[in-house]
């Protein structure tokens, strides 16, 4: 019955270490949350006239026109508004997966960064590194490369999705 006691405890302790390793690998759950919680990516249209803020999840929650944005016509607004936008909402999103890799990277051996920047490239057509000025200064993102012109790709159904990081 001893050796069975043993085994038992034996059994029991390595439960316990696999709880232990659990918890310490998610201990920073919390302040992972606050973090993307406080995520804000500002981006401002080439001639100034559209700024965007989006938030955590890419969710826009400004949209700030000058005068002269109101003096270019239907069109060119339209698409300087969208490409502004698509900028503030891909910034968060890359903030919002570093934050993530961050917490979890090593965990489960995910770089949710790197496949962010993959689908980005994909989608819009914009290079899969991060610029050094987003990635140091994170209220400020660099102007577009796209065109000013009205938008004829099939990609601007690529945010009806909802986050990626769910």
């Amino acid at each position: 019955m001893s050796a069975h006691m043993d085994q038992l405890i034996a059994q029991f302790e390595s439960f316990r270490s696999k709880i232990r390793q659990a918890e310490a690998d998610f201990a920073g759950v919390g302040e992972m949350q606050e973090r993307i919680a406080e995520i804000e990516s500002t981006a401002t249209s080439p001639d100034g006239t559209v700024t965007v803020v989006a938030g955590a999840g890419g969710t826009v929650t400004d949209l700030r026109l000058t005068p002269g944005a109101l003096r270019q016509d239907a069109g060119q607004l339209s698409a300087t508004i969208m490409s502004t936008m698509r900028q503030a909402v891909a910034g968060a999103v890359r903030r919002q997966a570093g934050i993530v890799d961050d917490a979890f990277g090593d965990t489960f051996g995910v770089n949710t960064s790197e496949q962010v920047r993959q689908a980005q490239a994909e989608a819009f057509g914009t290079p899969e590194e991060e610029p050094a000025s987003q990635q140091q200064s994170p209220r400020q993102e660099p102007p577009s490369t796209r065109r000013s012109g009205p938008a004829d790709d099939d990609n601007d159904d690529y945010f009806d999705q909802g986050s990626i990081l769910r």
